[in-house]
């Protein structure tokens, strides 16, 4: 074989193996899926920093962002000036995007008024740490308002509202007058969104008696139906006390009188049977 025969045989070979390496590259090339990268070709207003309950937004409280439009916001923005002079109804944490249901409407400002919702009313109640449940009363969780009141010297407690929402909770400070030295008294306000109604009704139980507050599982959302509790009730075990009407020329009484006392009863003894066998004869003793 001359030597031009065997440079042909060899660039032959080389370009067949080439030509097999590069068809394996291009089938493995293909079956790869294809993958498909977001881009964003639309922008969406986010918080630049947490944004607090009621506060009024401003341009550096906000900031443009690029945002996938595959993944479009729901009632969101694309421009910094439709968020801006609006208050914060909910809660906003840092870079979250904000949405025309976490902002109050047009020209309605900032702090609490706009927060409250449509038909309702905020009503604060002072509390302390007990009837506050030991600060678990945090803005956005429910509760019952509990009245205790007296009356005819026979002390009720029942639940006047039910399911209420904590719209805040913070502190203050009072200062006690009475001493020639004033020091500040600290005391917790707790403001509620209530009806109308239930506003007065909670008005009314916090100037004739004192209120509790009764946190609720945020999923429960049945109210309370109860009928209240007296201390006749509370002292005979729930036993309603029996009603004793005591009538004169000139008036009518009244008299809640408790049940008797039930003496306690001794329990029975045991009594127990022994039998004894003596050689062939057999006999029950008892034994107590």
């Amino acid at each position: 074989m001359s030597r031009n025969t065997r440079t042909f045989v060899v660039v032959a070979i080389a370009i067949g193996l080439a030509s097999a390496a590069s068809f394996g590259v291009y089938r493995a090339i293909k079956r790869i899926p294809v993958r498909e990268v977001p881009v964003a070709h639309y922008s969406a207003v986010v918080a630049s920093h947490d944004l607090a309950l009621g506060a009024m937004v401003t341009k550096e409280d906000v900031k443009l962002v690029p945002w996938p439009s595959s993944d479009p916001l729901t009632n969101g923005f694309d421009n910094v000036d439709k968020v801006v002079n609006r208050g914060i109804v909910v809660p906003v944490q840092m870079n979250e995007p904000i949405s025309e249901n976490k902002l109050a409407p047009i020209d309605a400002g900032a702090g609490l008024p706009p927060t409250i919702p449509a038909g309702m009313r905020a009503i604060s109640v002072k509390v302390n740490e007990v009837i506050g449940v030991a600060g678990f009363t945090v803005p956005g969780t429910r509760v019952d308002v509990l009245a205790m009141v007296r009356e005819n010297n026979n002390p009720m407690s029942r639940i006047v509202v039910s399911n209420v929402q904590v719209l805040t909770a913070g502190t203050k400070y009072d200062q006690d007058e009475s001493r020639k030295d004033p020091k500040p008294i600290r005391s917790t306000v707790v403001t509620l969104a209530v009806t109308p109604l239930d506003a007065e009704r909670i008005a009314l139980a916090a100037t004739e008696g004192s209120i509790v507050l009764a946190l609720r599982n945020p999923l429960d959302g049945e109210p309370a139906r109860t009928t209240g509790v007296r201390m006749g009730e509370l002292m005979s075990g729930g036993i309603p006390a029996p009603v004793v009407v005591k009538t004169t020329a000139t008036r009518k009484t009244v008299v809640a009188v408790p049940p008797p006392a039930v003496a306690p009863t001794m329990p029975t003894p045991m009594i127990y049977k022994v039998e004894a066998i003596r050689a062939s004869k057999r006999s029950e003793e008892t034994v107590r």
